[in-house]
């Protein structure tokens, strides 16, 4: 049994500070600095090594312990656990601190809910159909009431998981909700703030449903990618998202637009 104390102690200056201890062991055992079999040092070790209370460090060891990434041994001590056959999908908590690091989330999203989309197309039924008309009408109802509709909003693109007829599509988007919320409310926010952003964005929705609708599942993919494209050009338009981002969005619009049409009148 290998004893390890804890690499490179760092103070800890800042708020929730049993997150923070959490997250830097917790990195620890991911790049296995700290190793499977590993004995944690004592609360007192770690409580001085990060500067930071025994209370402190008892709430980030229960966190560990809750992610089964330690576990305690009677009279013995805390120790790395062995890694698990069915690892729970999770996050960096660091998507939930700024809007830069929820468009990495919005990206995930791109990329599954244009699929998603065009199979809720091929396969939705007429119930399913009659429920997305209702939660199109909600957002619709609550923009028109004052509130920013993100629950509504979340609401529609859950229903359209719902629709492919497969329950891991749900759930995956239930996942990522947890960390769209915030960004969303202040994507909302931006857009609030002008009327043309407000219209664009339900003239998406209802192009997204109405391609469903159709059982159309090109045109459903196109108009679900856009609509995610254009939420993240509206941030760039709003000075939400910085310099970078300007670009990069800016990068994605372009490749995202419909190639020209051939010129039917060419010569051959």
């Amino acid at each position: 049994m290998r004893v390890s104390a804890s690499p490179q102690p760092q103070p800890l200056v800042v708020d929730r500070l049993s997150d923070r201890l959490a997250a830097l062991l917790g990195a620890q055992i991911d790049s296995g600095a700290l190793k499977a079999g590993d004995r944690l040092p004592t609360e007192q070790q770690l409580a001085t090594a990060h500067g930071v209370s025994r209370t402190v460090v008892r709430e980030a060891v229960h966190q560990l312990k809750s992610r089964a990434l330690v576990q305690s041994r009677q009279g013995s001590g805390v120790f790395v656990a062995p890694p698990p056959v069915n690892q729970a999908l999770a996050f960096d908590p660091a998507v939930l601190t700024s809007v830069q690091a929820v468009v990495h989330v919005v990206e995930v999203r791109r990329v599954l809910e244009g699929e998603i989309a065009a199979l809720a197309a091929e396969r939705a039924t007429r119930s399913q159909i009659a429920a997305l008309r209702r939660a199109l009408g909600a957002i619709d109802t609550a923009v028109a009431e004052g509130r920013d509709g993100v629950a509504e909003d979340l609401a529609f693109h859950r229903v359209i998981g719902e629709s492919t007829g497969n329950p891991q599509f749900r759930l995956l988007l239930g996942f990522l909700e947890q960390y769209l919320r915030e960004g969303m409310r202040i994507t909302r926010g931006n857009e609030a703030r002008r009327a043309d952003f407000m219209t664009a964005v339900q003239s998406e929705h209802r192009a997204i449903f109405d391609a469903i609708a159709a059982h159309d599942p090109v045109a459903a993919r196109q108009h679900a990618n856009e609509h995610l494209i254009r939420g993240e050009q509206r941030l760039v338009e709003g000075g939400i998202i910085d310099g970078r981002r300007r670009q990069a969005a800016a990068r994605v619009a372009r490749a995202a637009r419909p190639a020209p049409a051939p010129d039917r009148q060419a010569k051959h």
